[in-house]
């Protein structure tokens, strides 16, 4: 197995984008008052969280110093509703954020799926499924913890902070200024933190990348993994690469971000020394009272704790913009393909289709894959389209279905240029069955009636029958109710491709284009086929690629193509007569 090393754009380093945060926010804009109600709760929760100190300094010096046992009583009281207050202002607080943060969390992925139905085939030939599936599922994951609990918590910390410095500063300056002298120590390894942890954590978000995409591309051909016993192989590389690098850049992330709490919780330590040591010094001199020294031992852990839980919001902060750089190139990846903003529906296809001076190259790739393309096809007509592979036969059908565009000429459907009409109502009238055809999750029936959702059972069944794949079905566990599983491994490629023929028959295409749909299926099955190809091409225009002679002896015309243009253009009879290309291929193999 080759070794994949992770994709460059997975490990591109980029500086902090505050666009980043304001495109995420943009998805929490409709539950914006949501978030109001979170953020006077947190303001409230954080408010008894600074007065929680003050009410055990007021039990100390004016209850039990002073003797009063009302004071001593309301004190206590007014601490225990703090505590209550903070348990109610937290519950109801997570409660609300939580419900906001899984509603834009179901926008983002739906957004994205949106925007992956209608990206481009080109786009899917640059990522891997388990790229792709990363993004929609590990990297939204992050993001939805970060809004959860991150996003009004570093508001939260941030009030908590500024309100027990304003009371401690009106409580006793000295010791004020002594709990802050070790601020500037913070505020250094804050800084050495962020530089080190903004990279780990885009490196560990590319690192899982990678190991999904390999697990996905292993799972996706164990078949021929374990055709040619590679599992040994495999799993090495997996292991020693793959799940190796993962690892150790795991590790790598912990070790930064398990360094800076224990930083914080030193300097907090020390910060709580020097106040016990001057604090109590100054209260055997009766410069302060008790319970400003035990209010400031208590403020000092209050005071520290939010920066501690900054911190870890900082790691899920520096996570999520790793996340959401991902997310939104995903979103911005262009759709090459769009339909005009004047673009009308396609009417009923008759099935006249005329390639004009048609050619086509990739846009990241200016080598040409059609040159000059010039073909009219008349309604109802059969066009088998020949060549040596990479000639050019696969594009070609794909600009039909306006998968791409053509970069210079016009491609025409009774009259209209492609780009004239919307992509849904051309599909609509279109049928294409793959040389290994996708079976999704579900029942055969609901497979076959997947272009035609509102089809009957009765039609169904009629469309199965018409392709010869009644008998087969019916002799299944359950019929036409016996589920396929995903990509439809239970069965053989020869059913699925007589269910993907009648799942064709059935949307009742008017332009239908088999792309080597019958080089996959054994002689029996490409008879059973072959009977039903006359009932399915019947009033209908068709492209037939094929290897087969005996799947393009019956069109109307062969068009021969070589390296993006076509060469020849005839009869089966007619090109073996002129000795040319086709006759070329048909000598050199080109025959059952």
């Amino acid at each position: 197995m080759a070794v994949i090393t992770p994709p460059s754009d997975d490990i591109m380093m980029k500086g902090y984008d505050p666009n980043i945060t304001r495109r995420l926010l943009g998805f929490a804009r409709p539950y914006l008052w949501q978030i109001l109600v979170s953020l006077v709760l947190m303001l409230g929760g954080s408010a008894v969280i600074v007065a929680g100190p003050y009410f055990v300094k007021v039990a100390l010096d004016d209850g039990l110093r002073a003797g009063s046992l009302p004071t001593l009583r309301w004190a206590v009281i007014a601490y225990a509703l703090s505590v209550i207050a903070q348990w109610l202002f937290v519950y109801l607080r997570v409660y609300i954020m939580s419900r906001a943060a899984q509603s834009v969390i179901f926008d983002l992925r739906a957004r994205l799926f949106e925007h992956l139905q209608h990206l481009s085939l080109s786009f899917f030939s640059h990522y891997s499924v388990g790229r792709i599936i990363t993004r929609v599922i590990n990297d939204v994951g992050v993001v939805r913890e970060f809004l959860t609990w991150g996003l009004l918590a570093v508001a939260r910390d941030l009030f908590t902070v500024i309100g027990i410095i304003i009371v401690m500063l009106s409580m006793n300056l000295r010791l004020s200024l002594l709990t802050f002298a070790v601020l500037p120590l913070m505020v250094g390894a804050t800084i050495l933190f962020r530089k080190v942890a903004r990279d780990n954590y885009r490196k560990v978000r590319a690192a899982i990348s990678w190991v999904n995409s390999v697990l996905a591309e292993n799972i996706n051909g164990v078949r021929v993994v374990q055709a040619f016993s590679r599992q040994a192989v495999n799993y090495a590389h997996y292991r020693d690469e793959v799940n190796r690098n993962n690892l150790d850049t795991n590790l790598k992330a912990a070790r930064v971000a398990s360094a800076y709490p224990s930083i914080i919780d030193f300097l907090g330590t020390l910060a709580a020394a020097l106040v016990v040591w001057l604090g109590g010094a100054a209260v055997l001199g009766e410069q302060i009272t008790p319970g400003v020294l035990v209010a400031f031992i208590l403020y000092i852990d209050r005071f520290f704790e939010p920066i501690r839980d900054l911190s870890r919001r900082y790691d899920s902060f520096q996570s999520t913009m790793a996340g959401g750089e991902r997310i939104f190139g995903l979103l911005d990846a262009p759709i090459e393909v769009q339909d005009a903003p004047d673009a009308i529906e396609m009417p009923a296809i008759r099935g006249e289709v005329i390639f004009d001076h048609v050619s086509f190259h990739y846009l990241d790739d200016p080598t040409p894959v059609l040159e000059d393309i010039c073909l009219h096809v008349q309604p109802g007509e059969t066009v088998a389209l020949v060549g040596e592979t990479g000639a050019g036969k696969s594009t070609l059908v794909k600009l039909i279905s306006r998968f791409h565009d053509p970069t210079q000429g016009q491609l025409q459907i009774d009259g209209l240029d492609l780009r004239q009409v919307t992509q849904q109502s051309l599909r609509r009238q279109m049928g294409i069955v793959l040389q290994d055809p996708f079976l999704f999750s579900g029942s055969v029936a609901e497979n076959i009636r997947f272009g035609r959702l509102e089809a009957t059972d009765a039609e169904v069944q009629a469309a199965a029958q018409a392709v010869g794949a009644h008998e087969f079905i019916t002799h299944l566990r359950q019929g036409y109710d016996t589920p396929v599983e995903e990509g439809g491994t239970m069965l053989s490629v020869g059913q699925r491709q007589l269910i993907s023929f009648a799942r064709a028959l059935l949307a009742d295409p008017r332009i239908l284009i088999l792309d080597e749909a019958t080089s996959s299926v054994d002689t029996h099955t490409e008879r059973i086929i072959q009977q039903a190809l006359a009932r399915l091409l019947q009033g209908r225009t068709a492209f037939v690629i094929a290897h087969r002679l005996s799947t393009v002896v019956n069109a109307d015309r062969i068009v021969v193509i070589q390296d993006g243009r076509i060469v020849e253009d005839g009869k089966h009879l007619d090109l073996l007569a002129r000795g040319g290309v086709y006759y070329e291929l048909y000598r050199m193999g080109f025959e059952d």
